[in-house]
């Protein structure tokens, strides 16, 4: 099971080039904007909470301001740190609970064949906009959680409790079932699949 692990300070300090994250192989595609807002068709081939290396013709200097949209992660921003021969890297500007999203989000995506979770569901995933809802059990218990994300099939949830595999809940209006345990919560598939107005709450 993969999960993020910071280096120790010490290392970062002595070696200022030293990623504070170990990087994910992740290559999702996506699109960027330079600071004279051109735009490009990229590719995130590895990345971090703290870093991102984009495969991309575009061939910004260091220190310049990247925003990027990526499938399954959203927006990300940075400023370049270096450049390769066939693309550059971003430090990524973001607040740590930011942070915390996007390592729960890579995490899903470095575990995700491993988990078999219910993305194999062939519906695509989307980061929910307003993830916060709750989760709710049959003998009326309700714990607070936060989608990562979700499809018209399923969904994968942050949260503290881990229910057993097979568990009944509901998601907001959504019914389904536990299916996965993974580090940041659970994964859950729903007893339908759902129509995407069902979603529009969450998005």
């Amino acid at each position: 099971m993969y999960s993020f692990q910071q280096t120790s300070p010490a290392t970062h300090r002595t070696q200022p080039d030293q990623r504070s994250f170990q990087r994910v192989s992740v290559n999702l595609p996506g699109r960027l904007m330079l600071p004279n807002h051109d735009e490009y068709e990229c590719t995130v081939i590895d990345m971090s909470p703290g870093d991102v290396f984009f495969a991309c013709h575009a061939r910004p200097r260091a220190g310049e301001r990247i925003i990027a949209y990526v499938d399954h992660l959203g927006r990300i921003e940075g400023t370049v740190s270096k450049s390769t021969d066939d693309g550059f890297v971003i430090l990524v500007n973001a607040t740590e609970r930011k942070r915390e999203k996007l390592a729960a989000q890579l995490t899903w995506i470095a575990n995700k064949h491993e988990l078999g979770l219910p993305e194999d569901r062939q519906h695509d995933r989307l980061t929910p906009r307003n993830g916060r809802t709750e989760l709710s059990l049959d003998d009326g218990r309700h714990y607070p959680c936060r989608i990562i994300d979700l499809s018209l099939s399923g969904a994968a949830i942050d949260i503290e409790v881990r229910p057993a595999v097979g568990t009944p809940v509901r998601l907001g209006n959504m019914r389904g079932r536990v299916v996965r345990h993974f580090q940041e919560g659970v994964a859950i598939e729903f007893s339908s699949v759902q129509s995407k107005e069902a979603l529009t709450a969450f998005l």
